[in-house]
């Protein structure tokens, strides 16, 4: 590695050894676009995230007081002997984003609160349900408007205090006269009200006060002026001006509805926010969403009401309160309890679960013996459950009503969040929900050809510009088909990462260093190319770039290309190529170089499958975008679901074909997304998911755990002579629970030492020296290996040991199949990347019998694959389908996408451009479409 490179323009990284790294010694361009590669594990993320963006954080960190750092965590020292020409740094990850039902694109990217300043500056109230706009005055501006009126002109000051009332109204005429007021004007005609007969108590009436009787003069300014305030301190903030007999004019110190008790408060931007008391729908406290007992949930309609029918009961027995009350209800109303539910009179039903305003005696028998009366009404167990839910404090008991609980969209504001004040309030006719309503693309457009007067121009001029910059940004990283009323929880971790990418573009910093973990996951070869543009801009403002990145595009896009490897796990850690991309193709040595040329490539299949001529029908899919679509999915074929990001992939496979036969066959509680129907006319008998979700959240889940391989070494060891003598069962191999575990670790090998404002310390165990298991335990062999050496062993060495035994060699071969041969059994799924963590569970699948009636579901396995391993997988998912299994995979990724016996491609675009099927057939077919993006970019790999 080159000594001379001057450290200003040069990072330079010497005896690099974090995780598998072997002492790698760099330099790295700065202001440059530098892309990562490598096979999966070879240590491309210890290189830039665990070494580069760690030190560079905590020297940033070591610059802030003792004081300061307590609050900020764990920056440790990477393994490494010196970095010099380092910069601060601002990591961009794949982390999803929060789960908090409060969080949206627009809250995560802060254009929702420009949005809510915009609104409260120049927004319009209007009447709800009508087009008449509401408006208020300040005392002076009604002044002002009563003195525009013709010199001369007799007008009268009223206060209204009464609107469409039945009644005589003899209390508050009584109580005017004793407040010195003496004329009223009632229903359009001034009386006297001494002379004022009774009114007609069955009619509505109009009253109200008239405060002052005037010509208009210049001279009036300070009369007229009381009088108007006297009136709207009397009417709430309202007065009224009669002209000359003839016409009126309405005035407010509030935005209210004339006739109506509707009125908005003073509008701010906390107003418009659902996540505050003033702006939030008070029905779902700002959720959009309501979760309710659902009366299917609670009902079994072919069981009796003794015999179980009522799910929350059916496990109750005669001295529980609830039965006892059920059963004074239905002797009250004579409702047969032996009577299967589905015959029972609807209405008597409705008793049992809604309740009933009747009182009732209740004489109810407690367990212990004592007597408890009551004369109350009764609640209903629906009703019963709903505030159970509310009221509890027990996490146990929350989690047993949500059995029987789904999520419905508010039935008050219909999904909007807000209350009727914050949405009578528009903008061009649009309502704030309206607008977070549109995709990104439209909503850019709307904001930006906004028709505003000349001072409300000015007022909002920053505030539009600001949401401009920031939709733009979010249009160029290929997020166009977003809405800003998406939920933060529901964005993939591709998508989170680009939102992250356009808030760090629109910050505009230059001199940092930004490390980013595939920024191309979930994204169409299309939005690649946007992607890659964004990421230049980035560079061009003067940051460096390092881009842990698989995709071919992005590679021959970078500036400087560092391929690490040459394998994964223990045989990778060193840098075997670097330079232009130019030069690393060049280079002999470098796997990646040579699928870049083109010397090797993911062979495309001589034949395609024909599959068994029977489909799965999905009839009018029309969740989210998709347009009421009828779609044939083939079986017994690997079939590929292609379309730009947003063009509507996840929403009919993840939302509508998974849910939907999930639902059918494992009564699953989910509901699917809306369609009609899906006929599988009893084809399908077991539903595989392979999603991308991590395989644990804790350090004791491994890939031995989660395949179940660990339960067949745990049998094997407990068969072995020496644990039969002391009779050791299987528990005593676990080191989850007591009995063989070393307890003064918990069976983690590690213990954590709290080091207060220094990062936490974990250290191996003292007493099992990381081992997790007691002496005991440890003195059980198998071919001179205890169950701790085996959990250190890899895939790759853990099948040369268990060759003698078929279940366990089968189970781990597997595992080596898909590419984890140099992943340990024990390693903690915590260290586990995405795409390990998928092919982990894709490879416990592998082992169980693969049958015909079987479908495989994979969202983008080859999230965090290099090519070479893209090679593998292709092979084990061609197997699946060999052994007469059907197949659907949602993929991006052209060398999948290639291999697929039938593709369904969606587009054009993405949101609400999308939702249509623009191709389906063979691949060979598709490419030739011209509507088809996919197509467009097959034809090159084909």
């Amino acid at each position: 590695m080159n000594n001379t490179h001057d450290s200003n323009e040069w990072i330079k990284v010497r005896g690099a050894r974090e995780n598998n790294l072997k002492n790698i010694d760099i330099d790295i361009p700065k202001n440059k676009l530098v892309v990562m590669t490598g096979l999966s594990g070879s240590g491309k993320s210890s290189l830039a995230f665990d070494t580069l963006y760690q030190e560079g954080q905590r020297r940033y960190m070591e610059s802030l007081n003792a004081y300061a750092r307590q609050f900020l965590g764990n920056f440790e020292k990477p393994d490494v002997d010196s970095i010099e020409g380092l910069s601060p740094s601002i990591s961009i990850d794949q982390r999803t984003t929060s789960n908090n039902p409060r969080s949206t694109v627009g809250t995560i990217t802060e254009i929702y609160d420009y949005l809510r300043l915009i609104y409260a500056r120049v927004g319009t109230p209007y009447c709800p349900g009508t087009d008449i706009p509401l408006s208020k005055q300040t005392i002076e501006e009604m002044t002002q408007r009563v003195l525009e009126i013709d010199e001369n002109s007799k007008v009268v000051v009223l206060a209204p205090i009464i609107e469409r009332k039945k009644g005589t109204h003899k209390k508050l005429l009584d109580q005017l006269i004793k407040d010195g007021f003496n004329r009223v004007m009632v229903d359009n005609e001034i009386y006297l009200i001494e002379d004022l007969g009774e009114l007609d108590k069955n009619k509505n009436h109009d009253i109200s006060i008239v405060i002052d009787r005037l010509v208009i003069k210049d001279s009036i300014r300070s009369r007229l002026y009381d009088a108007l305030e006297l009136a709207a301190s009397k009417a709430s903030g309202r007065a009224v001006v009669y002209i000359n007999n003839k016409e009126f004019i309405s005035f407010s110190q509030t935005y209210s509805c004339p006739g109506t008790d509707f009125t908005i408060p003073t509008l701010e931007p906390r107003l418009f926010s659902f996540n505050t008391p003033v702006g939030a729908c008070p029905y779902c406290n700002g959720l959009g969403i309501k979760l309710e007992v659902t009366k299917d949930l609670v009902v079994n309609p072919e069981k009796s009401l003794l015999d179980g029918g009522i799910i929350p009961y059916k496990n109750n027995d005669d001295d529980n309160l609830a039965s006892q009350e059920l059963e004074t209800v239905c002797k009250h109303y004579d409702i047969d309890m032996n009577v299967p539910i589905k015959d029972l009179d609807p209405k008597k039903l409705d008793i049992i679960l809604y309740g009933t305003d009747d009182k009732l005696h209740f004489k109810n028998i407690s367990s212990s013996g004592r007597v408890h009366e009551k004369h109350t009404n009764y609640e209903g167990i629906i009703p019963n459950l709903n505030r159970r839910y509310i009221e509890t404090n027990s996490e146990w008991i929350r989690t047993w009503i949500e059995n029987f609980m789904t999520e419905s969209v508010c039935p008050s504001c219909h999904g909007a969040r807000l209350n009727e004040g914050a949405l009578s309030v528009k903008i061009d006719k649009k309502n704030i929900y309206e607008t977070t309503n549109l995709a990104i693309d439209e909503m850019l457009e709307f904001i930006s050809n906004l028709e505003l007067t000349p001072s409300q121009a000015q007022i909002s001029k920053l505030a539009i510009q600001e949401i401009i910059h920031r939709l733009t940004f979010l249009k160029d990283v290929g997020l166009g088909y977003l809405t800003l009323s998406r939920g933060g929880g529901s964005l993939s971790g591709g998508e989170a990462q680009r939102i992250r990418l356009a808030t760090q573009i629109g910050s505009k910093l230059s001199g940092v260093l930004y490390v980013l973990d595939e920024p191309s996951i979930g994204l169409h070869q299309k939005d690649n190319d946007k992607l890659i543009q964004t990421l230049k801009k980035m560079r061009d403002l003067g940051n460096t770039l390092v881009v842990v990145e698989h995709d071919h595009d992005t590679m021959l896009a970078s500036d400087y290309l560092i391929d690490i490897g040459p394998g994964a796990g223990e045989l990778g850690g060193q840098v075997v190529a670097y330079g232009t991309p130019q030069e690393v193709m060049a280079n002999e040595n470098s796997l990646t170089g040579k699928y870049l040329s083109g010397k090797i490539q993911v062979p495309v299949p001589k034949e395609r499958r024909k599959g068994t001529g029977k489909s799965i029908l999905i009839k009018g899919a029309s969740e989210n975008n998709l347009k009421n679509l009828d779609v044939s999915i083939p079986l017994g074929i690997l079939t590929a679901v292609t379309g730009v990001s947003g063009s509507g992939k996840s929403t009919l496979v993840n939302e509508i074909l998974l849910k939907g036969l999930a639902q059918k066959y494992y009564k699953n509680k989910e509901k699917p997304g809306k369609h009609q129907s899906i006929e599988d006319y009893g084809l399908i008998d077991k539903i595989v998911e392979i999603s991308q979700s991590p395989i644990g959240r804790t350090p004791r889940s491994n890939p031995a755990t989660y395949t179940g391989v660990f339960d067949d070494i745990r049998d094997l060891y407990s068969q072995t002579n020496e644990a039969k003598m002391r009779g050791y069962q299987k528990g005593r191999f676990s080191f989850n629970v007591r009995g063989g575990r070393c307890e003064a670790c918990g069976g983690d090998g590690v213990t954590k030492i709290s080091m207060h404002f220094l990062p936490d310390v974990y250290v191996p165990c003292e007493v099992c020296e990381g081992k997790r298991y007691n002496h005991e335990t440890l003195q059980i062999k198998y071919r001179g290996k205890d169950i701790s050496d085996v959990l250190d062993m890899t895939i790759d060495e853990a099948v040369i040991f268990f060759e003698n035994h078929s279940k366990i060699k089968h189970k781990l071969q597997t595992m080596k199949d898909v590419g984890l041969g140099y992943v340990r059994l024990g390693q903690a799924a915590t260290t586990l990347s995405g795409g390990e963590a998928q092919r982990v569970k894709l490879a416990s699948e592998l082992y169980k019998k693969i049958t015909p009636g079987a479908i495989y579901i994979l969202d983008e396995p080859t999230t965090g694959l290099h090519v070479d391993d893209v090679n593998r997988l292709v092979k084990v998912l061609h197997k699946i389908v060999d052994e007469g299994a059907s197949m659907v995979v949602i993929e991006h990724n052209l060398d999948v996408i290639k291999n697929a016996d039938y593709i369904i491609d969606l587009g054009k675009g993405g949101g609400v451009y999308g939702g249509n099927i623009i191709a389906t057939g063979t691949p060979e077919e598709v490419s030739q479409v011209k509507e088809s993006y996919t197509g467009q970019y097959l034809k090159t790999v084909l």
